[in-house]
């Protein structure tokens, strides 16, 4: 089921971040793509509301060879976690892969 669930979120042109909302790395990443002019729907934030939340970061361990949260995947393409979508900010690369996939406005 987790597995299932996962996939279903992962799409192309679409930004996905597994996240817990207590974890202050995942409120960080979130902060982060908050102040970006994502277009309606493509940005979607997902992990706790879903039960089985072990099973879901089981199943991110498998796909992604990690078990934290958060995830941030780039249409299906999974960039990392916190640092590594900061640092992709930082470098400029955040807003041209955007671009890429147009998710934003």
């Amino acid at each position: 089921m987790a597995q299932a669930f996962v996939n279903s979120k992962i799409q192309p042109g679409k930004v996905v971040v597994f996240i817990i909302p207590t974890c202050p790395y995942c409120r960080r990443a979130q902060e982060l793509l908050s102040q970006l002019p994502f277009k309606q729907g493509l940005l979607e934030l997902d992990i706790t509301a879903h039960g089985d939340t072990n099973d879901i970061q089981d199943y991110l361990q498998q796909l992604t060879g990690a078990r934290t949260v958060p995830r941030v995947f780039i249409g299906k393409e999974c960039i990392g976690g916190c640092s590594d979508l900061v640092n992709m900010h930082e470098k400029g690369e955040l807003l041209t892969r955007l671009k890429q996939i147009r998710a934003l406005q």
